[in-house]
């Protein structure tokens, strides 16, 4: 197998994978597709036996749904995740009111 030469039906294993994956700019190790194959995450993958197979085609799909939007500075990045979860020009967030006890409940509090 060459990497030059897949297509995105050809299957790989783990190693030959992170390989080809390394190769074409996106470096990654087979333990850590090992890990997130346990923990979830990853890219899809079946299996033949005992041995997990990895299609290129969805692979590479999955690698590059990984890649940020185009940054012209690393700040970008802090701006977006500032506010989160945020309407833009939303309101800063107020601090909830004090608690405050009526005048019986501080003369109870006395006795």
């Amino acid at each position: 197998m060459t990497i030059d030469n897949l297509t995105p039906e050809t299957q790989l294993r783990r190693t030959a994978v992170a390989e080809a994956s390394t190769a074409h700019g996106f470096p990654i190790k087979a333990k850590t597709l090992a890990t997130m194959a346990s923990r979830g995450g990853g890219p899809p993958f079946q299996w033949w036996g005992r041995i997990p197979l990895y299609k290129w085609g969805p692979y590479l799909d999955w690698a590059k749904g990984r890649l940020s939007e185009p940054r012209s500075s690393t700040s970008e990045a802090d701006a977006e995740t500032s506010c989160a979860g945020r309407a833009p020009n939303a309101a800063p967030i107020a601090a909830p009111a004090p608690i405050t006890t009526s005048p019986a409940d501080q003369h109870a509090a006395a006795e």
